[in-house]
């Protein structure tokens, strides 16, 4: 039998909370599962959501501070399952 770590399944407030909120109990979440000790689920469409959200609100003179290449790392970079 293999040894799994906890499993959690964030909404998109959870996520969104995880991603942009450095003092809560998500956050606190999302570094577990960068040291291995949980695993965090979420929705493809969790994902959409937080690209939504970015792309709407992160820009400077009108456009987007990320690109489409740096959202893809961010997204490779975070220790959560998408599906």
């Amino acid at each position: 039998m293999d040894w799994r770590p906890n499993g959690y399944l964030f909404s998109t407030p959870d996520l969104v909370r995880a991603i942009f909120n450095s003092e809560g109990p998500e956050s606190m979440l999302l570094s577990k599962a960068a040291c291995g000790d949980v695993e965090i689920f979420a929705s493809p469409l969790s994902w959409n959501a937080v690209l939504w959200l970015i792309m709407s609100t992160l820009k400077v003179d009108g456009q987007p501070v990320y690109s489409g290449s740096e959202l893809g790392n961010l997204k490779e970079s975070l220790p959560i399952v998408f599906r």
